[in-house]
């Protein structure tokens, strides 16, 4: 019986009580109105003992939740707990395919809010360029110049300078990122929390993932332009390129050999020009390495020695982040100015979960697949370079012996 039938059941029973012990009272019946008495404080009894269990368990699930939350599990909203309990109800169906593909929710937008802000704060390269959600097709504006003055003159004089080329229209068309879900038939029966960490953590690494191989070295052909890649100063960013196959062709390496403050700032003083030879200022400048060669290049190159005998890391001539991204080619590091880059990430249209029998791996294994739509691209080509560090060396001390200065010869005493 359900809690309102229970409910209602019981007030019936107590109003009918409270009945029969009005009418005990009037005629003068003391067993029936001990009955009576007895029925309403069971019914009482009952509401107190149904409340104090309700208290319980509410203790227990908020005791439980700080326990997840302790281990990771992320908390849920009530949206979210329906949803992952339909989604495990019908994946546990005689026929999940259909009960899935029919399941009539979407999942949650705070789901995927969640799985942007985890692309932002553990992914540090994604949260460095100039990431924007979106869908579809998208035009914008973007600055090309940088730099632009007006014109002195006389109080009297016509306004004659005018700002023009300064801006150009990008357009983009997202592409289709996806990735294959496998879900445990165990799995489901961990509950809620437990499958949403899941989802979770694998959308998070197959989505951060994808889109920082396509943000440092897409091709550019069904997929982002990447950092690594020569760029044009036209709307389609192909003006002036040879395409190979569709795809854009890669920079060449600069190589060099310490992050001096003379190679710095040579460097950086290549991308405080725009393509059209326009100042522009240098801020925000990452310089992103894959794991192995910041460990063995990058970390001996910009790590002192404080007098107490500490270690200073990442100690570079001009501020800069040093983002680690195994993206990025061995022996190459990227130079340049993360909010140059234009990152545009949508998500599926409705967000459902569809079910494939394409990729089982194991017998007690489904597949589902998630799909999103990304893209990206440099906004102009002298926004990155990529430098060639096969031959950085390590920071070297040079340790100068200076003598004190010889002191001047007593002069001899006049009476002698």
């Amino acid at each position: 019986m359900k809690t309102n039938d229970i409910t209602k059941s019981r007030a019936d029973r107590y109003q009918q009580y409270r009945a029969d012990m009005q009418k005990a009272i009037t005629d003068s019946d003391g067993t029936g109105f001990e009955k009576a008495l007895d029925g309403m404080m069971q019914i009482k009894a009952e509401e107190l003992r149904d409340e104090y269990e309700q208290k319980i368990t509410q203790m227990v699930d908020d005791y439980n939740s700080q326990v997840l939350a302790t281990r990771g599990a992320n908390q849920l909203t009530t949206e979210e707990r329906s949803y992952y309990k339909q989604f495990a109800d019908a994946a546990k169906s005689g026929n999940p395919k259909q009960a899935v593909e029919n399941l009539n929710v979407r999942m949650p937008k705070t789901v995927i809010d969640r799985v942007f802000e985890d692309l932002r704060t553990k992914h540090p390269l994604l949260s460095k360029i100039n990431f924007i959600a979106t869908a579809g097709m998208v035009e914008m504006f973007v600055n090309t110049t940088g730099y632009q003055e007006a014109a002195w003159g006389q109080l009297t004089d016509k306004i004659v300078k005018e700002l023009t080329g300064g801006f150009k229209m990008v357009s983009a068309t997202l592409f289709k990122l996806s990735a294959f879900l496998p879900i445990a038939k165990s799995m489901l029966d961990l509950g809620p929390e437990w499958l949403d960490r899941f989802v979770r953590e694998t959308l998070y690494e197959g989505m951060a993932n994808g889109l920082e191989a396509g943000i440092v070295a897409g091709t550019g052909k069904n997929q982002p332009i990447g950092m690594i890649r020569k760029v044009g100063t036209g709307e389609n960013l192909t003006e002036g390129i040879a395409l190979v196959d569709g795809e854009f062709p890669e920079k060449d390496a600069t190589p060099i050999d310490d992050l001096s403050a003379a190679t710095v700032g040579n460097l950086l003083g290549q991308i405080a020009e725009s393509p059209d030879g326009k100042a522009r200022r240098v801020e925000n400048v990452l310089l992103v390495v894959h794991p192995v060669d910041y460990y063995q290049k990058v970390m001996p190159a910009t790590t002192l020695m404080a007098p107490d005998g500490t270690y200073r890391n990442d100690v570079m001539p001009y501020p800069m982040d040093i983002v680690d991204s195994p993206s990025v080619p061995k022996g190459k590091v990227v130079l340049g100015l993360g909010k140059r880059y234009l990152a545009l990430l949508g998500t599926s249209k409705d967000g459902k979960i569809e079910y494939s029998d394409h990729y089982r791996f194991l017998e007690d294994e489904r597949v589902y697949i998630i799909k999103g739509y990304a893209n990206g691209m440099p906004l102009d080509n002298n926004a990155f370079l990529v430098l060639d560090i096969s031959n950085l060396q390590p920071i070297m001390y040079m340790l100068t012996q200076v003598l004190p200065a010889a002191e001047p010869a007593a002069e001899p005493d006049a009476g002698e």
